[in-house]
């Protein structure tokens, strides 16, 4: 991909595949890996494998989520206290909460919906591997006593890179991006880790269901 896309690639382990992370631009390339792009309301960008026969999946193993920070996101760029910085261990913690929450949001969605989550695939398995790249998180808090008050009107943003593969044969299906940003009240308000915590379900669950509602097209249950 060359000049207004940029690739971002992180390993998510040793047994799992490289998870590809974009920031578009302008103009996003018509085809990417073989995908097409396609035009699908309420996503911001869509590339899907052209001539693929979908199945009718029944079930869904999802990967570990892999999260990027924006880069220029700095946790401690207001704070004066020492006391108060976050550090390596605190950032990577909110790594791992993200995507704890990440999969929990997509399990229970998915079990809504009559999908069974799978750690190995079947021959009806869906495998997701998920990405968040440019996470942008305003005031992120360590939840100790005493700390001081922020107040922004909205909790940050984050964009979704998610590729979908067939279980069995782990063929690239297609490849989704999304940015979201969150709830912009139009005044200051009160943020914190829980207040964050609330918007980051409120978006996941926004792209939890709109897997669930492709899924359900596929099967032929789409109202």
């Amino acid at each position: 991909m060359k000049n207004r896309v940029a690739t971002h690639t992180l390993i998510a382990g040793c047994a799992a595949l490289l998870a590809a992370f974009a920031a578009v631009a302008d103009k996003p390339p018509q085809t990417w890996d073989g995908l097409e792009l396609t035009k699908k309301k309420g996503i911001d960008l869509v590339y899907v494998r052209p001539n693929v026969q979908f199945k009718a999946y029944k079930s869904v193993a999802i990967d570990g989520l892999e999260v990027a920070f924006d880069k220029n996101w700095d946790p401690n760029d207001s704070v004066r206290s020492s006391s108060r910085r976050m550090t390596t261990e605190d950032i990577q913690k909110i790594r791992e909460d993200m995507a704890g929450e990440f999969r929990k949001v997509f399990v229970e969605e998915l079990g809504k919906g009559g999908y069974t989550v799978v750690e190995q695939p079947n021959d009806d398995t869906l495998r997701v591997s998920p990405g968040l790249a440019d996470v942008f998180i305003n005031a992120p808090d360590r939840m100790e006593p005493g700390r001081i008050t922020t107040y922004t009107t909205d909790a940050g943003r984050m964009t979704l890179v998610m590729e979908l593969r067939d279980g069995p044969t782990n063929q690239l299906l297609a490849r989704v991006i999304d940015q979201k940003v969150g709830t912009q009240t139009g005044f200051a308000q009160v943020t914190n880790s829980v207040t964050n915590s609330a918007e980051f379900r409120r978006m996941v669950r926004a792209w939890a269901q709109r897997l669930v509602k492709g899924l359900d097209k596929l099967n032929g249950k789409a109202g």
